[in-house]
Parts: structure tokens; sequence; C-alpha cells
């Protein structure tokens, strides 16, 4: 059986020359995250990500000068022998996306403020009259564009991401991952009535249960609806180093190996070539998964055992195994099917492979099981590391799929041409002066586009609020505004800390 076989079927979309969907393999993109003003730089970058590996690459064009610069990015591609398809990102701005759509191959909108006024977070109160006006609204903006579109042979992406709902879906529906579902489909509704099937549809979360649950009931949503549009994946602001890859490949991956997804992007708050290898891993790994499956005459794409519980382990919610622990717990039924109340322990064993290799497999097998509500523990065996490094790659996918929190999380954006400040740099710096902070969940978001909502559900947001300037937040609570970038990280210390005093 083929990996395609395995995979929810989907329309095939061109998006250039570019198949996605249908039988095509799963595609790997990225963003750059270049001023998309400066040619040279953002083609140059175009380039390495598809040098890497990388089969579209999307670039911010936040306004109408942004997008006018994507012909001459396409003009300086094709002078460097690069025909990778480019995707304008748009928000809030609906005259750049029709600008966008006389180069891009695809253009993104965000449903949540392509119409809609910008979230204030404000609860409205609408009648069945009031909020019909609201959808007509949506229609008379959103047509004259998939006409642009459909004119110029461009493909289009909904984009919806978590705590970038409008406040009129979010005093519907709250920010959940029902509000997300139908945030989409009332674009896709429409679109399916004006015969426009050039759309690619992304919904995601930083939060892996939220990100998995919304795209499972989207998928369920566009069945029921007769709609077969193909899914782009991706956990939003996962972070940097290992816990980027952990949660990209236990969110994306566990999807994957359920059949969902016909494109991914993993987002690390790196520089954007470093997601390729990522994603190029996860898709293999998820392929040969499948093989392995059909070949053993195993459904589950996953190979694992459920053992006992031990004694340890049993005060525990969820755990990971330790090495005081029981070695060789008694054994039970392998093919018990674990639903409702969690119990046993999840045991994943691997060859010989470097660190980042197993981190990825390991994520994406036990966010898979997890995810699903299987095992209350989970145990990682490999000769090729220690019990130490393996409990603590046990605790980190535990916290990836909200579990169980043994250290602090950081929520940061992958960065793009929108970011005020050098995310990498400023991220490192946060993590220096947070990392004790066991439990709280820290937002680092290079500008206001990504924050504060799309920290979801972040303690504190550190967010870009101009050039050389900083807002921090409480939550979704502005706290101090438009700081210098150098009072910043003291400003947000001095809250945290006068927030935990008793």
């Amino acid at each position: 059986m083929s990996e395609c076989s395995r995979r929810r079927r989907s329309r095939e979309v061109k998006v250039g020359s570019l198949g996605i969907g249908g039988d095509n393999p799963v595609r790997i993109q990225s963003m750059t995250n270049t001023s998309t003003n400066d040619i040279e730089a953002s083609a140059l970058q175009v380039k390495a990500i598809a040098d890497a590996g990388g089969e579209l690459v999307r670039l911010t064009t936040q306004g109408v000068r942004e997008a006018s610069a994507l012909r001459q990015i396409r003009r300086r591609l094709a002078e460097l022998g690069c025909r990778v398809p480019i995707s304008a990102d748009v928000h809030f701005n609906p005259k750049a996306a029709f600008e966008a759509a006389e180069t891009a191959d695809k253009v993104r909108i965000n449903p949540g403020n392509f119409v809609d006024a910008a979230r204030t977070f404000r609860k409205l109160e609408f009648t069945e009259e009031e909020y019909a006006a609201e959808i007509e609204k949506i229609r008379r903006a959103f047509i004259p564009f998939l006409e642009k579109c459909r004119a110029n042979s461009v493909s289009v992406r909904l984009g919806v991401n978590h705590g970038s709902l409008s406040d009129r879906i979010m005093s519907r529906y709250g920010d959940t991952p029902e509000g997300m579902v139908e945030s989409v489909m009332e674009f896709l509704r429409i679109a399916k009535e004006e015969d426009f099937n050039d759309i690619i549809i992304s919904i995601k979360s930083s939060n892996t249960v939220v990100m998995t649950r919304t795209v499972k009931l989207l998928a369920r949503a566009m069945e029921e609806a007769g709609m077969d549009y193909p899914l782009h994946l991706g956990v939003t602001e996962a972070g940097d180093a290992e816990d980027g890859r952990i949660k990209s490949a236990l969110g994306i991956g566990s999807l994957l190996l359920e059949g969902l997804g016909d494109t991914i992007r993993v987002s690390l708050s790196e520089a954007p070539e470093n997601e390729i290898p990522v994603a190029r891993e996860l898709v293999s790994y998820v392929a040969d998964s499948f093989r392995r499956a059909d070949a053993e005459g195993r459904e589950c794409p996953v190979d694992y055992r459920l053992v006992e519980m031990p004694e340890p382990l049993r005060s525990q919610r969820f755990g990971a195994w330790h090495a005081d622990m029981e070695q060789d717990p008694e054994m039970v039924d392998s093919s018990a099917t674990l639903v409702g109340d969690r119990e046993g322990v999840i045991v994943l064993s691997y060859p010989e492979m470097d660190l980042d290799t197993l981190r990825i497999h390991a994520a994406a097998d036990a966010g898979y099981l997890l995810l699903q509500g299987k095992g209350a523990a989970l145990r990682i065996d490999s000769p090729s590391f220690d019990r130490e490094t393996l409990g603590r790659l046990e605790l980190d996918i535990l916290q990836a799929a909200r579990l169980r929190t043994s250290k602090t999380e950081y929520i940061s954006c992958p960065s793009c041409g929108r970011t005020l400040f050098d995310l990498q740099s400023v991220l490192q710096d946060v993590k220096r002066a947070t990392s004790h902070l066991t439990g709280l969940k820290i937002g680092v978001m290079g500008c206001i586009v990504n924050g504060p909502g799309e920290m979801a559900d972040a303690d504190y947001g550190y967010v870009g609020a101009g050039p050389g300037r900083v807002s921090i937040y409480r939550g979704k609570e502005l706290i101090r505004k438009n700081i210098p970038t150098e009072e910043a990280l003291p400003a947000m210390l001095e809250l945290i800390e006068a927030d935990r005093k008793p």
C-alpha cells in the first residue's frame, strides 16, 4: 500500500507547476524572514530554501509595496536559475492580496482579518440578521478576490491561526477549535458556490492538542459538506532547537500518521532553511512507517508495546520512565485498545541513530498514540543513548503533548519580514533569564500580527510593537506598551516577579 493510499483523498491543486494533494507526495515548504522589499536578500533566501529541498516558499506581503516587490524577486530568481513557486502572505490588507494575485503562484489570506476588523478581544452581540449581514460583507470582498485569482491561475490558501480569530467569531464560538473551523468554512462555502476550487487550507496553533483536534474537526466538516481541499499542516510558534523540533514532529507527524496532510511547514525560530531537513525527515519517516506496517500486516502505523505501569509511576498522572524503575515489567496484551481512562506505559524502541533523528521519530510516534488518549506514561529505548538522555526526551515529548510540564515553555514565531527585532537572539536572551520558571509559558513574538492573539495561552508575552519598540503582555492583557527594546526584558521579568509574590 502506498503513502497516498494511506492519506485522506483530496483534490489536486496546482501552485505554479507544483501539484499539491491528489496523488502527489506530501510537499515541504518554508517562509523567508527577510524584508520583502529587499529584493536581493529575499531572492537569495528563497534560493537557499529551495536548495535545501523546499518546494514552495512564502514571503510576507503586509502592504501593496511588498506585494509589488514579488515581481522583481521573481525576475531575480529566474536569473539565479531558481524556479520554486512563491506564495504571498497577507494579513489585514485586502489591497495587498489583490496586488499579490498579479504575481504570486499562491496568496495566503487569513479569514480572521481579511474582512472583519482587527481583533480587540471584545464580546460582540449579533442578531441572526446582523450576523447574516456580516457574511454578506465577506461575500462582497471575497468573490472579487477569487475572480482575480481565477483570471491569473493563482491558488488561494485560507490560513487560520489559533488566536487570530475575529471578534465576531470569538463572540459566537469562543477562541476554540470549533470557532477556527467555522472561520474557514464561511469562506469555503462561498468558494464552493463560486466553483473556485484552487484552495489549500491551513489551520494552526502552538498548542499541539488544539492544532490536531482542529485539523480533524475541519476534515470531518469538509467531508460532510462534500469538500476535498488539500490540507497544509504546521505547529505555529513552535520555538527553536529541540523543543521546536519535538513540538512540530509531534503535531504534524501525528496527523500525517492518521492520513491527514498534503503539505507541511516545520516552523522554527531559526534560519528558514533549517526547517527543511526536519520536514523531509518527518515526511520520509511517516512514509516508511506506512510501508513497514503494511509489510507486517499492521493497521497501526506505529510499532509500539504496552506494558503495565511500574509502581513508582502509579502516583503520577503522566510520567517518563526513570532509571530507578523496574526494567522488565510484565508485558500485557499489546493488541489492547487504550481508550477512556489511560493505563499502561507506551514503549517505543529505536535502533542506533543521532539524537535529532530520534526526537523526530519518537515525537511523531508518541504524538500519534498520546493524542488519541493512549497510555499514561512513556518509555523510549535506543542503544544510542543513556537513560538520562532518553528520560529527558520522554519528558519533552509529554510536555509537547500538554500532558506533563517539566520546564518553561516558549511560544516563539519563526520570524518573517514583519519581525521588528532579531528574534533569534532575543529568544535566547529570554530563555537565559527565564528557564528556571518551570510551568510558565512565555511568548516571544516578532510583530503585532502574531501577538498577542497567536501567543494563544502564553502566560507572558514579549511582542514587537515597532522599530526598537516592544510591548509586554500578561496573557492577552497589554501591560507595558511600546517601550524601548533595552527595557523590555527587565520589564517582563519585573512583571513576572511581582505576580509570583504571595
